[in-house]
């Protein structure tokens, strides 16, 4: 699977010159955790959650521009790297997000959430074709025997 098949083509961004405090007003109101910062059409760094000190780091912020807190030199892929690749680079760098650049031009963005989302919806236990256990009430589960300990084999045979 490709980052194009699960990035988030809304990208919110934020200019390094703007106030850190209306820069965390906005990922607050939008409900985002990362902000891809731009000089014009190029990327030049993230701004996360984190860099502006959270919900209690307002005189972290005070005073301050974006291009003062966030985190220069922004780690990217493209919309054919794979999730695979994608999340081996997220735990590496122990990164958030990664922009999604495609011929030079911010394209989408990956966060972890949305890896793990894909995780998530991948590993849905189900039965097995070979399961011998064929619920009529709709469980996926086989249920537990439990045998009473006369009938249980003896652990160590005399």
């Amino acid at each position: 699977m490709r980052l194009m098949e699960i990035m988030t083509t809304d990208v919110r961004t934020a200019s390094a010159t703007e106030d850190a405090e209306k820069a965390f007003q906005r990922m607050r109101n939008g409900r985002v955790r990362h902000l891809v910062v731009m000089d014009g059409r190029r990327v030049v760094g993230v701004l996360s959650e984190g860099d502006v000190g959270g919900p209690r780091g307002s005189a972290m912020r005070a005073g301050k521009t974006v291009g003062e807190l966030m985190s220069g030199q922004a780690i990217t892929a493209s919309p054919t790297t794979t999730v695979r690749q994608a999340a081996n680079l997220l735990r590496a760098r122990n990164i958030g997000c990664l922009p999604i650049l495609e011929d030079g031009e911010l394209a989408g963005i990956v966060t972890v959430t949305d890896v793990l989302e894909l995780l998530g919806r991948q590993t849905q236990l189900s039965p097995t074709a070979s399961s011998r256990f064929k619920p009529q009430h709709g469980s996926k589960w086989k249920p537990i025997r439990r045998l009473a300990r006369s009938q249980r084999p003896p652990l160590f045979p005399r």
